[in-house]
């Protein structure tokens, strides 16, 4: 936090892959940004959720996982230089003659004359159990993402869930856990027919436990949680021994402060035009899974297109009267520059 007010071209709130490609879009025209999150930590849903689970349709990569795009995309824009305020959220934001006046919970205060909203589904938490006392255990026997797969190694594992997260936890962790269960609150699942279809073989071949029912106890001792009680769609209750509970109940998506901005909201999401990817309110742009148009699509691709058109809007709205020409990055004297490197190079 700082008491000055920090002035900036560009402020990005949101540190996702959305938001770090548009640092770097940003830096491609000598843009400068600040970069806010309410994470502790950058990476958006990717790092939080998934950071381990495979991603097929970055263009050029066949596959990497959701931290190794992170990663990438953070030394992809380290030669720009961005400035990170982690852990807070930007609680308003106010149009002045020359841009915005934005202030974060923590205090924090810029000047700026562009806004990117980047923030994915917005404040976002994992769903969680409502059993008393349970909340304890977080992040010790009872987990809502997974960071270390190792961690499991010969534990028994109770996985709640019936999406894809869920079945692919199941997937990955059943071949070095001491045993595994799955609980399901209902007999369809949501997730890739490829995963149910795999889950349902070791079912078969007694790898793992499927249950249809709601977790309604647990047991728990001074080392964690050792059991939980499943009370079955026919009503009967089955006590499941476990000490690590993993549970995929999907998140529960807020816009938070971002509803209170005077922005054209689409029910949790922003209109945006397709040529600049601005909202109602000039300079504020907004890209990535938070922003709506015709044809929307929710992926991480399209919103690396919708970062590059905002990027070059913002250029002209910073710089007055400037066509903001299109430059590629092999002979970009910026990118050079900052790279170290010479035309010969």
């Amino acid at each position: 936090m700082t008491t000055d007010t920090i002035h900036t071209d560009a402020l990005i709130v949101g540190a996702g892959p959305c938001g770090l490609f548009q640092v770097f879009e940003l830096g491609l025209l000598g843009i400068h940004a600040h970069v806010v999150d309410s994470m502790r930590h950058v990476g958006g849903q990717c790092a939080e959720l998934y950071p381990d689970k495979p991603i097929y349709d970055i263009p050029g990569i066949p596959v990497c996982s959701a931290q190794e795009l992170i990663d990438n995309l953070m030394k992809q824009i380290a030669p720009f230089e961005p400035t990170f305020h982690l852990g807070e959220e930007v609680q308003t934001v106010q149009p002045i003659d020359d841009g915005f006046e934005v202030e974060t919970g923590a205090g924090t205060k810029f000047r700026t004359k562009t806004v990117f909203i980047a923030g994915g589904v917005g404040s976002f938490q994992p769903r969680r159990m409502r059993l008393a006392g349970i909340e304890a255990h977080e992040d010790k026997s009872l987990h809502y993402r997974v960071r270390e797969p190792k961690r499991f190694e010969g534990r028994k594992v109770a996985i709640l869930g019936g999406g894809d997260s869920a079945l692919d936890w199941v997937l990955e962790l059943a071949p070095m856990v001491e045993s595994m269960t799955l609980v399901h609150r209902r007999t369809e699942y949501r997730a890739a027919p490829a995963s149910v279809d795999k889950m349902k073989s070791l079912v078969a071949d007694g790898q793992i436990q499927e249950l249809f029912g709601k977790v309604t106890d647990y047991r728990a001792d001074d080392s964690g949680i050792q059991g939980i009680t499943v009370t079955t769609l026919d009503g009967d209750t089955v006590d499941v021994d476990c000490d690590s509970l993993l549970v995929f109940w999907g998140l529960a998506p807020k816009l938070g402060p971002i509803a209170d901005w005077s922005l054209d909201l689409n029910r949790k999401t922003i209109n945006v035009d397709t040529e600049r990817f601005e909202t109602n309110i000039p300079g504020i742009y907004a890209i990535g899974d938070i922003n709506y148009y015709p044809g929307k699509k929710k992926l991480i691709l399209s919103g690396f297109h919708e970062a590059a058109l905002a990027a070059f809007a913002a250029k002209e709205r910073i710089e007055p009267g400037k066509k903001a020409h299109l430059q590629y990055t092999t002979t970009s004297p910026l990118m050079h520059e900052r790279l170290g490197v010479t035309a010969d190079d």
